[in-house]
């Protein structure tokens, strides 16, 4: 295979690389020094590769190795991360003046309810085992079939479909504990408080109304809420979408905080 066809099918799937990227490591430049690392070795190995997958597979195959070995050395997030982000934003003075000044004049500062779900996924996925957070991203978000992902994570499918299932199991258990959008008990109501402070003179409950999985909350089938929230998660690229720039300071924003926390609690 030639290198030029390597470029071509690697910018092909770029977004969604980055994407993926993004949502493992919360950090813009992990996921683009893990980018860029990413197309150099697959570069290097061209000539390797034998066509027993398809490239796609095979090059999430080669990103997903290097997210692993960024993240190995790093303790995994808390479940209330953004309980914690939320409470440290509220002692600093500059995380809402710099929020309020990307809202004022970035291109990409909107906020929206949607997007913000999207974040809280992410954030709440980096609780999981790495194997389960992997998973759950290639099946529930970019819609791998089990046997690829078998490739990409080397291992079995029995494993694969554990990670999924205990994966799953676990993020709905978090969102059924604290989400306020499918739980009326739920303690977190971040989405609207947020759109109260960035969106002042939009109506909250009509904004709410427009998601699918807001107006099904009182649905007892718990999976049934989850696929709808993945469909979410899936149409919105963090990159690209009208609130990227606000979403990215977010994640900037609890990043440090669970750096400083983990720091601090050290065993």
């Amino acid at each position: 295979m030639q290198t030029t066809q390597l470029t071509n099918e690697f910018l092909q799937h770029k977004g969604q690389l980055k994407s993926f990227l993004l949502r493992l490591t919360a950090s813009v430049e992990d996921a683009e020094d893990i980018m860029q690392d990413t197309y150099i070795k697959a570069a290097e190995k061209i000539e390797s590769f034998r066509a027993e997958s398809s490239l796609k597979t095979w090059i999430f195959t080669i990103a997903a190795n290097l997210a692993k070995d960024n993240l190995r050395a790093k303790r995994r997030w808390t479940e209330d991360v953004t309980d914690q982000g939320k409470a440290a934003a509220l002692t600093d003075k500059n995380f809402f003046a710099e929020a309020m000044q990307i809202r004022m004049t970035s291109p990409q500062g909107a906020f929206e309810i949607k997007e913000h779900i999207t974040f809280c996924f992410t954030c709440i996925a980096k609780s999981l085992p790495l194997e389960q957070q992997i998973c759950i991203l290639l099946k529930e978000v970019y819609e791998f079939k089990v046997n690829e992902i078998t490739e990409i994570v080397n291992t079995t499918e029995a494993m694969v479909k554990y990670y999924l299932h205990t994966g799953r199991a676990k993020m709905i258990q978090i969102f059924e504990g604290s989400c306020a959008l499918i739980n009326k008990e739920g303690i977190c109501h971040q989405c609207t408080e947020l759109n109260g402070i960035f969106n002042p003179k939009q109506n909250h409950q009509e904004e709410l109304n427009k998601i699918e999985m807001a107006k099904q909350a009182n649905n007892p089938d718990k999976e049934h809420l989850f696929d709808l929230r993945m469909q979410i998660v899936q149409g919105i690229d963090p990159f690209e979408s009208p609130s990227a720039e606000l979403q990215l300071h977010h994640y900037a924003h609890n990043s440090r905080v669970m750096e400083n926390f983990l720091k601090k609690n050290e065993v």
